[in-house]
C-alpha cells in the first residue's frame, strides 16, 4: 500500500507540474485556453493571476516530491508528513474548485483524484 500511495503521490505531483506549465507559461495559447474553457480576452485579462496560481501548483508538487525523496532516504515519518501535506493541499484545492465552481467539476475531479488515491493508500499503509 505504501509504495502504491507514493506512486500516486508522484503522479499527482507530475500533474501539478503540468498544470504549472499551463498556468504560468502557456496560459494564452489556444490549447491551454481550450483546456480551461477561456476566450482569448479572458486569458489575456487573467494572465498575471494564472502565472501566480501556477506557482502554487508547482510548490505543492515540490513538497510532495520532497516527501517522497526524504522518505526514500530513510526519514519515513518526515517524508510521509510532507507527502500528506502536499497531496492534502492538492485535494483541498480540488474541493474548493468543486464547491466554488460546480461547472468545473471535471477539472476538480482531474485535479483531485490522484491525491485522493495517494492519501487513502498512504493512510492505510501507516495504520497497518
Amino acid at each position: 500500500m505504501g509504495f502504491a500511495g507514493l506512486f500516486f503521490a508522484g503522479l499527482a505531483a507530475l500533474l501539478h507540474v503540468y498544470i504549472w506549465v499551463m498556468e504560468s507559461f502557456t496560459w494564452t495559447s489556444a490549447r491551454t485556453r481550450a483546456t480551461f474553457g477561456l476566450t482569448e480576452e479572458e486569458a489575456s485579462a487573467t494572465k498575471e493571476l494564472a502565472f501566480n496560481q501556477g506557482f502554487y501548483n508547482l510548490f505543492l508538487a515540490i513538497v510532495t516530491v520532497t516527501g517522497i525523496v526524504i522518505g526514500g532516504l530513510g526519514y519515513n515519518w518526515v517524508g510521509i508528513a510532507l507527502v500528506f501535506a502536499g497531496t492534502g493541499s492538492m485535494l483541498a484545492a480540488a474541493l474548493v474548485l468543486l464547491l466554488s465552481s460546480p461547472d468545473k467539476a471535471r477539472a476538480a475531479v482531474t485535479q483531485g483524484a490522484l491525491p485522493l488515491i495517494a492519501i487513502v493508500l498512504l493512510g492505510i499503509a501507516v495504520t497497518l
